[in-house]
């Protein structure tokens, strides 16, 4: 909701012996909440531009939180023409050489300085943004801190969740039980959180971890984590980086567990 107020004011411009009389002006202040959606992207030039236009397609699904949202794509090291093509979908484009899908996504919560709220997403067009309100739903009704989009909960496509996907998400969930008493299905990316929330997090894992980690200090702080269900579709084009490959899923495995198990000692 855009505000009109009134300003009065005096220029310093002079007429002859006497100053001009007072004038007023009309400023316009947007008070609609302001979220940003970070996408971390590392090659997704023939997916980014479709799904920064999703992500911004869902604006008209924002009016009952009077919202308007921006997309901040952070290209992490691509090779190819995933910042131009973000650009010119419309996205503010931030650059983060260093490889980690931590790292990007915290290139991104640092960009978007004036969003009250974080969403977070992959570039892959894996997950569906229209459903963002369901996510924003009990966080914007302080019924929770952060809201994690369950896969698992939800509907997804066959094939779209391989059995090492699976089988990660089972052992991350067991983990966070035991170890944080927070019980959760899935460890999806699709998820919100209030900006100032997460930077209180003391977030360190800058690789595969980054998810997990979330969870973990959020629980470890006492901050209530809620699942939604959500639909989950097969990536548009191209391989998957982790699951599309064993070796790399097996390090994102480690990277994760490691993260779930430095959290718990306060590290």
């Amino acid at each position: 909701m855009s505000e009109t107020v009134e300003i009065e004011y005096t220029e310093p411009r002079w007429s002859g012996a006497a100053r001009e009389p007072a004038q007023a002006v009309k400023l316009e202040f947007d008070r609609r909440l302001r979220i940003a959606a970070v996408i971390p992207a590392l090659n997704e030039a023939a997916n980014i531009g479709d799904a920064v236009r999703e992500v911004l397609a869902v604006q008209e699904l924002l009016a009952e939180f009077d919202a308007v949202i921006q997309v901040v794509v952070v290209d992490n090291g691509s090779t190819d023409a995933t910042a131009e093509t973000a650009a010119v979908a419309g996205a503010m484009v931030v650059s983060e050489p260093v490889r980690g899908y931590g790292r990007a996504c915290w290139a991104g919560v640092l960009a978007a300085g004036g969003a009250e709220v974080i969403a977070l997403l992959d570039g892959d067009r894996s997950d569906v943004p229209r459903e963002l309100p369901r996510l924003l739903r009990p966080l914007l009704a302080n019924e929770a801190d952060l809201v994690i989009g369950s896969r698992t909960l939800g509907d997804h496509e066959a094939g779209s969740l391989l059995p090492q996907q699976v089988f990660g998400n089972w052992v991350a969930a067991k983990l966070l039980r035991v170890l944080f008493g927070v019980t959760v299905t899935d460890i999806g990316p699709f998820r919100v959180i209030r900006r100032q929330t997460l930077l209180t997090l003391g977030m360190r894992e800058m690789t595969y971890g980054w998810s997990v980690e979330m969870i973990a200090r959020a629980a470890r702080q006492g901050l209530h984590v809620r699942e939604v269900p959500v639909s989950y579709r097969k990536r548009a084009a191209g391989i998957s980086k982790v699951s599309g490959n064993i070796r790399a899923s097996a390090m994102a495995g480690v990277r994760i567990t490691g993260a779930i198990l430095r959290s718990r000692i306060g590290r």
